[in-house]
């Protein structure tokens, strides 16, 4: 850590002080100092094939899976997703995009230049234009283009259904410069993160009107001005056709098009195997199969495919399980047809000796009856041997495919409900976050994929960031024993009485647990019970209200502004939206997902209770200590569902009770975690270049709304306090990089302290990728160059020996 802290080693004294005496919670020191020296470097390089374009042919078609064709091609409205991004960085203009360290960088190809150019009275910005820079229609992209991107966007018409305004209602006017290739942009208040706008430009005929910027960019973009221009949306056919920019005055694609085409995410393999798809992001098992491939793993034991009978099934149908393929389950009526078989056989036998005809008939049936389980056996294990065999066959073809692997500017966070019940108390927060190992869930996650373990120190940037430092001792590390304590001194008592409905606690322990019920939880505004002054925490409701009431029976809602209305869609099974800043992201599948599903499974429900206390929970006012963690289900939820079992163990450890229910994907966010009808859940956010616009929304106080409800933007965690307000509002207001970087590492400390969201581990990036298509792949933080893009020329060879060759439909350009 940086020295530049007025006092030399806080850091460690933060870790190791949770209370200043036994029973009294201690105010958490937050300073958030540092250098930018702190940021270090990314846990992991990107992986993409880089390749030099003399080495790439020239032409191919690119086909990139991703999970949907996009609503609409404005990622500015609120059902934007991360096809919505890909199309968006291909074919438009952005003035800046960011770079491998995660750090927004001015995009040559549109920009000579842009700087603050005056702070009194005003903050002025003045872009210089490329002299080269048109749209496709042969217009030169110019001041009209801003103003008209400003007014679409700056919340003053609401005619323009937009997903968020921030930045651009900070703009009082746009005015063209000396020439027609300047642009000057005056703000009425200082914007820190000026960089994140016009990121990217749409024409004016797109944002000019409120018709146009509503439904004329849905399914078309008629005008671009990048290396690719919108050829055709297929809806029919689930595809997006990308092609050449023929006005496009940069470096020219090497690609010829890149087609987008919708495949689901357990499809993958199979469509890369069968030559459908040459770029797809893949779940961690994909990935393994890919990597088995490629190692060429021994099949099948031989007598399990030339053998009979139910051994032989039983040993393929093993094998298959072991190597990732789906196969159907030995019933227990499989199981008890065996046994049926083997003994109607032997009884029908007996009876022929007795000379019991009648029973040997009755036996015979039963006999008869085996021999059609024998059939059914048989053609189990015959299609079983077929699939398995498809599995080898695709398994050979997947030898030309590749994992590129990276770490995705992203991270999977545990979040803790503090609007009702024990979470709404601080303590109790806390204490779930000091029972965790977030070290041993990092490594649960990313060691098995080969990548950097490490536990994320902050909510607000990722290793590599300017912003980032390691914050988390304002919360202090895993301490069992510490966890207990805050359990104690918040009222839970350990084997203290649970009464059944309509009984009443009794003995001096239930009314310990009903004396201790009158604390307010730490972090509620006014003195504290120590006598100090409280930071301003809020937290919303009390243990007995119902979920997503406010204390005044008010119901509470996800977004109170047009900004953040829509915010709640989707699930990290989650929505990827843009990664330069340019839209706020959610969580949804295909993005960044804490939060993969569909199919709603019932779950293992409960915990075991700590070695000794069999039998014991942990009780108050006669309620046990039991918390319901909701997580997503389907395809690309298994890590999540080994890192809740993980934690489960770690809080059964000091007392707390959990009950995993899983629920489908398309209801993950919109029904349980921005309704709050949860008490723990796994989820991801993505880390944004402008952390002091992007992430103020997920941590901002929530605030009573102008109908009577609580809007709470996109603190789903419904934790906030006024200081993290302030700070984010003194981030966004300096000029001044330095004092950001500052403000924003304390603003981190706050909410760390709070415990309404704990991060455990940066989400792995996978892509699978054809060995002989390059300078694509795990992008990491960088803005993907789309004219690199492209096929390996044949007379040169990737890096395992192949030559390299544009696919099958690169064959037919």
């Amino acid at each position: 850590m940086s020295k530049s802290c007025d006092s030399v080693g806080l850091r460690s004294v933060m870790r190791s002080v949770a209370f200043l005496s036994a029973g009294v919670l201690a105010a958490p020191l937050l300073t958030g100092c540092g250098s930018t020296d702190e940021a270090g470097r990314p846990l992991a390089r990107q992986d993409i094939a880089r390749t030099a374009r003399a080495q790439v042919a020239d032409g191919g078609t690119l086909r990139w899976a991703v999970d949907a064709v996009p609503e609409t091609l404005n990622t500015f409205q609120a059902d934007a997703d991360a096809a919505t991004t890909r199309v968006a960085q291909a074919v438009l203009p952005s003035m800046f995009r960011i770079d491998a360290q995660g750090r927004p960088q001015r995009d040559a190809d549109y920009l000579e230049s842009a700087k603050v150019v005056d702070t009194e009275p005003k903050q002025v910005v003045l872009y210089k234009l490329s002299q080269q820079a048109v749209w496709s229609d042969g217009r030169e992209i110019g001041a009209a283009d801003f103003a008209a991107q400003w007014r679409a966007l700056s919340g003053k018409d609401s005619a323009y259904w937009t997903a968020r305004n921030a930045g651009y209602e900070r703009i009082e006017k746009i005015e063209r410069g000396d020439d027609d290739l300047e642009v000057r942009v005056t703000f009425s208040r200082p914007y820190a993160d000026w960089r994140s706008l016009f990121s990217p430009l749409y024409p004016k005929d797109v944002m000019g009107t409120p018709d146009a910027f509503n439904d004329g960019a849905r399914r078309k973009l008629k005008v671009s001005a990048g290396p690719f221009l919108v050829q055709k949306v297929d809806t029919k056919n689930h595809q997006v056709h990308l092609a050449r920019n023929p006005r496009w005055w940069g470096k020219p694609a090497k690609l010829s098009e890149i087609t987008l085409t919708a495949v689901k995410r357990d499809e993958r393999a199979s469509a890369l195997a069968a030559g459908k798809i040459d770029l797809a992001e893949v779940d961690p098992a994909t990935a393994q199969r890919v990597d088995g491939a490629a190692g060429g793993a021994a099949g099948p034991p031989a007598d399990a495919v030339t053998g009979s009978g139910r051994a032989a099934e039983q040993a393929l149908r093993a094998w298959a399980r072991a190597h990732g393929l789906s196969v159907a389950e030995d019933t227990d009526e499989s199981k008890a047809a065996d046994k049926a078989k083997d003994k109607a056989a032997d009884k029908a036998k007996d009876k022929d000796k007795t000379g019991d005809k009648a029973k040997a008939e009755d036996e015979g049936k039963g006999k008869d009856s085996a021999e059609d389980s024998a059939e059914d056996d048989t053609k189990a294990l015959t299609d079983l041997r077929k699939a398995v065999a498809r599995f080898e066959q695709q398994q050979k073809a997947l030898r030309a495919v590749e994992v590129r692997r990276s770490l995705e500017p992203a991270y999977t966070q545990l979040a803790l409900n503090g609007e009702t019940g024990p979470l709404a108390d601080e303590r109790v927060r806390r204490a779930v976050a000091r029972a965790l190992d977030r070290a041993e869930l990092a490594e649960l996650v990313l060691k098995p994929l080969r990548l950097p373990a490490e536990p994320v120190g902050s909510h607000l940037a990722l290793a590599g960031q300017d912003v980032y430092a390691d914050n988390s001792g304002a919360l202090g590390d895993q301490d069992a024993a510490e966890a207990r304590a805050l359990l104690a001194d918040a009222g839970w008592v350990l084997g203290g009485p649970v009464k059944e409905k309509g009984e009443k606690a009794a003995g001096s322990a239930g009314k310990k647990a009903a004396g201790s019920a009158g604390k307010k939880a730490a972090g509620l505004a006014g003195k504290k019970e120590d006598g100090s002054e409280d930071d301003g925490g809020y937290v919303v409701g009390e243990d007995d209200k119902a979920p997503g009431t406010t204390g005044r029976g008010e119901t509470t809602r996800a977004a109170g502004s047009e900004n953040a209305r829509n915010s709640a869609r989707g699930a990290d099974g989650g929505h990827r939206l843009a990664q330069d800043g340019t839209q706020y992201r959610q969580a949804h599948r295909g993005g960044f997902p804490g939060a993969y599903a569909p199919k709603g499974t019932a779950a293992p429900k409960g915990t075991a209770a700590p070695a000794g206390t069999a039998g014991k929970a942990l009780a108050k006012d006669g309620k046990a200590l039991s918390l319901r963690f909701v997580l997503p289900s389907g395809p690309g939820s298994e890590s999540l569902e080994t890192v809740a079992e993980r934690i489960t163990k770690m809080l059964a450890k000091v007392g707390i009770r959990t009950e995993i229910t899983k629920v489908p994907d398309e209801s993950y966010f919109k029904d349980h975690i921005a309704s709050g009808q949860y008490d723990l859940a796994l989820y991801s956010w993505p880390a944004s270049a402008f952390p002091a616009t992007d992430a103020r929304p997920i941590y901002a106080k929530p605030q009573p709304a102008a109908d009577g409800s609580l809007s709470v933007e996109q603190n789903y965690t419904r934790v906030g306090t006024d200081q993290v307000d302030q700070l984010f509002d003194q981030a966004l207001s300096t000029l001044d990089e330095g004092r950001s970087r500052s403000l924003l590492r304390k603003a981190d400390s706050r909410i760390w302290a709070a415990a309404g969201s704990i991060p455990l581990y940066q989400r792995p990036q996978l892509t699978a990728v054809r060995k002989n298509v390059v300078n694509v792949g795990a992008f990491g933080f960088q803005t993907p160059v789309y004219e690199d893009m492209g096929f390996l020329k044949k007379s040169v060879k990737t890096p395992s020996g192949q030559a390299g060759s544009p696919s099958a439909s690169a064959s037919r350009k």
